[in-house]
């Protein structure tokens, strides 16, 4: 359309650039899919929203509208977003159906790693603590690596699975999942699972969070948070379901194998 529409408490704008792909749909709870296409612009869409996860499971709506008289409408259909891949100039976004939301997992799940997220409810750790959290300042950044004057020190590899949360500058708000870290002295090196989309983050103040690969060892070793873990590490492994009663092996009464 050639003039925005407002309706809803929201305004509609008629800017070019954005196209979605045909949907697909199923009777039943599969869910269905779609694609929408756009171009990155600095007035309405940015590149950094999209890196930052504002956008993360957002909600699109697909309005049939008379322009003539905007009361006229129909709504077509609901979807959020999914996947994101972006483009040296544009961007995709993946649209799934709310029956997307049956495929989630439910409740607790029976495995050997642990089921929470660390700091949450389950988990129990406040992540507040100095020995777990600690902020800094940006020195440099080049090939990846990111080098941070820390307020606290850590030891090589604490980081390693946190997340870096800038608490200044054009990335304000964003988090980046931390892949690797390196310590010397107060001073951390990070690399990151995705590239900051920010063009200049040298100075920016950041807060650094220890990171949990879900492990007991980890669990207690590092947090000491055994009592709250989530999983089932002595759950017997493959290799006992197939396993069939033997002289030269050890004893299969039923009973426990870890006394």
């Amino acid at each position: 359309h050639d003039c925005d529409l407002s309706f809803n408490g929201v305004t509609v704008l008629a800017n070019t650039g954005l196209t979605a792909s045909q949907s697909d749909s199923a009777v039943g709870f599969s869910s269905g899919k779609g694609e929408a296409d756009g171009a990155l612009s600095s007035d309405s869409l940015t590149e950094t929203d999209l890196v930052n996860g504002r956008y993360d499971n957002a909600c699109v709506e697909t309005w049939l509208v008379d322009w003539t008289n905007i009361e006229d409408r129909l709504l077509l259909d609901v979807a959020t977003i999914g996947e994101v891949r972006r483009g040296e100039f544009s961007f995709s976004a993946e649209l799934r159906s709310s029956a997307h939301l049956f495929d989630q997992t439910q409740g607790k799940s029976y495995q050997r790693c642990c089921t929470a997220n660390i700091g949450d409810a389950a988990c129990g750790l406040d992540l507040s603590l100095g020995r777990y959290q600690t902020g800094g300042v940006i020195n440099s950044a080049s090939g990846g690596v990111v080098s941070i004057t820390a307020d606290s020190g850590f030891a090589s590899g604490f980081l390693a699975g946190g997340r870096l949360t800038f608490r200044s500058g054009s990335n304000a708000g964003g988090v980046l999942e931390i892949k690797s870290h390196r310590q010397h002295g107060l001073r951390s090196e990070l690399t990151f699972w995705a590239p900051s989309s920010a063009d200049d983050i040298v100075g920016c103040s950041v807060e650094l969070t220890a990171g949990c690969d879900k492990s007991p060892e980890t669990c207690r070793d590092k947090f000491a948070n055994i009592v709250n873990f989530r999983g089932f590490p002595h759950m017997p492994g493959n290799d006992k379901v197939v396993s069939y009663p033997s002289s030269r092996s050890a004893a299969m009464d039923g009973g426990s194998f870890f006394q």
